[in-house]
């Protein structure tokens, strides 16, 4: 016999919740309510919130992402689970072989770092736009040297500011160097 639970999500109230809390213990359990379009985080909005990073502070990386964690600490946690998401996909989309070649630091060696490769193509997307486009469409653009590690972490800060607790999230595309397989086929 299949029992089904079937719960009017206007109704959850606080002895709801204490109830779920009496029968499931300590489990976490996270309800994300469907979302209407307009609290969707678009690429525009997403372009927007790395504008907020604060150039004027370089050299304190904390201090370059501040506004940016606070901007998406203000939003709704979906938004910054959706910021990960767009986050990922653009390091995703730089993770090829011709940009690899591109931002080797050591051209003598020809020895590419997975780290330094991640963090350099975070300071692509960190440059906003305009930059990040310029650099996907022709790989010869691509910053050698250059590194923003610091803008992995934003999503995870803004979450833990906004909750007390540690992000746990799998973005849909690894950012991950030789993730993206296709951008890697010779």
């Amino acid at each position: 016999m299949t029992t089904s639970l079937h719960i009017n999500l206007n109704a959850l109230d606080e002895s709801f919740i204490e109830e779920l809390r009496q029968r499931y213990g300590a489990a976490e359990v996270e309800i994300l309510l469907p979302e209407t379009p307009q609290d969707w985080l678009t690429e525009d909005g997403f372009w927007q919130l790395i504008e907020r990073l604060d150039w004027e502070n370089a050299g304190d990386d904390n201090a370059v992402i501040e506004p940016l964690v606070q901007a998406l600490a203000n939003l709704p946690i979906s938004n910054i689970h959706q910021f990960e998401d767009i986050m990922a996909e653009k390091l995703w989309l730089l993770d090829t072989r011709a940009h690899a070649e591109a931002s080797i630091r050591d051209r003598e060696k020809k020895y590419l770092s997975v780290d330094y490769f991640l963090y350099d193509r975070c300071c692509v997307v960190a440059n906003g736009k305009a930059f990040y486009e310029e650099v996907l469409h022709d790989p010869s653009q691509f910053p050698t040297g250059l590194s923003f590690e610091r803008l992995l972490s934003a999503a995870g800060l803004a979450y833990e500011r906004k909750t007390g607790k540690t992000l746990v999230h799998i973005p849909r595309k690894s950012y991950e160097t030789y993730s993206n397989e296709a951008g890697w086929e010779e």
